[in-house]
């Protein structure tokens, strides 16, 4: 037989799950991401994959949690609500980010998880994550990265979304959404949704979203999504900035 008419073996995944998470798009940014196709066939719990539309919840604030989650697409928002009622939306996470993960630790849930746009998620039941760590430590060092990446986007929302001018907080916002960009375009919260993110009322987040168009900031082809000038807006930044 000649070189040419020889096809060369690929490695075969006869779990479906397995096979499933392979051919994910995200898997690489995921925690999975660590796992070989041998650790991938390992896998015999199913993998939920969890469909919301928006203002569905995912999980609740002090629900027991037995599961973490990984976005595939789409924006979802962690929110508490104080004993007065006031919401407070604590952070965002879109896609590859990781959902749920005091329940690693068989704690309750921290804050609400609520769908911001068409979500595609999936879950991961803590006890396939336990197993999973038992004698690879890339999957536990991957696990405490991604604790983390999410303490640290609590931070950066705490000290530049949370504090400061109105202005320079709303700036801030859409540099953060433009994280989350789909074809040009980012999902552009409601105004009260604004003002439950930057501590401000619904009145100046309308003015401040107004005022910005006029700068040619952004631009709005319809109410719940946005186009967003990087140039104009890294201008902007910098002038809040001082220069």
């Amino acid at each position: 037989m000649s070189a040419a008419s020889v096809i060369p073996l690929q490695p075969m995944l006869f779990n479906p799950q397995a096979q499933v998470c392979a051919d994910c798009g995200v898997r690489r940014f995921s925690l999975f991401g660590v796992l070989d196709r041998e650790a991938l066939d390992s896998i015999h719990v199913h993998i939920a994959d969890i469909r919301l539309q928006p203002g569905q919840s995912l999980y609740s604030a002090q629900a027991v949690g037995s599961a973490a989650y990984t976005v595939r697409s789409g924006i979802v928002r962690l929110e508490r609500s104080s004993e007065r009622g006031e919401r407070r939306i604590l952070r965002l996470a879109g896609r590859s980010d990781m959902l749920g993960l005091e329940a690693m630790l068989g704690q309750t849930y921290a804050a609400d998880a609520v769908a911001c746009t068409e979500v595609s998620i999936c879950r991961m039941p803590r006890t396939l994550v336990d197993e999973l760590s038992r004698g690879r430590p890339e999957v536990l060092m991957d696990l405490m990265k991604r604790w983390q990446r999410a303490l640290d986007d609590a931070d950066e929302w705490l000290t530049e979304l949370c504090s400061g001018p109105a202005r320079h907080r709303m700036l801030r916002l859409l540099l953060k959404l433009s994280e989350y960009a789909e074809d040009g375009r980012v999902w552009l919260p409601a105004r009260v949704e604004m003002g439950a993110m930057l501590d401000m009322t619904v009145e100046t987040a309308s003015r401040l979203v107004s005022q910005l168009k006029r700068e040619g900031v952004l631009d709005t082809p319809d109410q719940r999504h946005a186009v967003i000038h990087m140039d104009a807006l890294m201008a902007a930044l910098r002038d809040e900035q001082g220069g």
